[in-house]
């Protein structure tokens, strides 16, 4: 990576994005980023929508998109906060470095946002869970092999210890309905594209770990670089390799996402109003 600082260059296309977002919508500076996994697009629908931008549309935006990520920013109003929701996200395992993949931070950074939701589509390495669980991400294992921070100037040397905001989290558990199942873990990222094996389960499991992605840490990472507060919040859509008869597949996941997607509107909503009520608690 040639580039030293996560900010755009004054007329490039990011820069360009940035400054058309805020003629359209009208709005200098959002309130919140959500960064949507695989099959988590309808949880955009949440509020007025201000603007859509399509990813396809801007140079900016990495190129290339999985199935399952509709691959558009969305600008929207609520009546707690101005929101983007980065409807399709992008992976390592597309030929990415971290740096890259983490290019929605940078922008909702540049949009005011901070604070950022992290959501995905996970395995469930935990055997307590099943698919159709949600988890919230209390820490994480990062295995990609990379970093976006490599090769930027400022401090790198970022603390990640207690990253996650339990805070939140605390408040949300209280708020949650019965039909949603909600656990507390770790998240861990694996490079990809292949779907992990059963011993590399067996020993994410000895590790400690109960849900695995090939996403998320990237954000999670850049986004506490550049002074947000993150949460984050795992959907498990199978269980991991080796821990059901049935083989893995991304269609799997996606089956899953769709019979479930109802429950992912009411999941954002309710982070926005308990992340509301703690950052309002904090400055009582």
């Amino acid at each position: 990576m040639s580039e030293t600082s996560w900010a755009f260059k004054h007329g490039d296309s990011a820069d360009q994005l940035v400054n058309e977002i805020r003629r359209l919508t009208q709005v200098e500076n959002f309130d919140l980023a959500v960064v949507l996994g695989s099959g988590w697009h309808k949880a955009a629908q949440l509020g007025e929508i201000l603007g859509v931008f399509k990813y396809n549309d801007w140079a900016c935006f990495p190129a290339g998109q999985i199935t399952g990520h509709s691959g558009e920013l969305i600008a929207v109003r609520t009546p707690f906060c101005n929101i983007l929701f980065f409807s399709g996200r992008f992976h390592c395992y597309q030929g990415l470095s971290a740096f890259q993949a983490a290019f929605p931070v940078r922008l909702a950074g540049t949009l005011g946002c901070s604070r950022i939701l992290l959501t995905c589509a996970t395995g469930g390495v935990n055997r307590n869970y099943r698919p159709g669980d949600f988890m919230l991400v209390d820490d994480h294992l990062n295995l990609l092999g990379d970093n976006p921070l490599r090769g930027l100037s400022g401090n790198t040397f970022v603390d990640l210890t207690g990253m996650y905001k339990q805070d939140v989290y605390d408040v949300l558990l209280k708020c949650v309905t019965p039909s949603m199942t909600l656990h507390r873990g770790v998240l861990a990222a694996m490079p990809g594209p292949s779907y992990e094996t059963p011993a590399e389960i067996r020993f994410l499991e000895a590790a400690g770990v109960d849900v695995v992605s090939m996403s998320t840490v990237p954000e999670a990472i850049m986004a506490r670089y550049l002074g947000m507060q993150v949460a984050a919040v795992a959907f498990v859509a199978n269980y991991a390799a080796g821990l059901s008869p049935v083989a893995v597949s991304h269609q799997d996941v996606l089956d899953c996402s769709v019979e479930h997607a109802h429950l992912f509107p009411l999941l954002v909503s309710l982070f926005v109003e308990a992340w509301q009520d703690v950052n309002a608690s904090n400055t009582d």
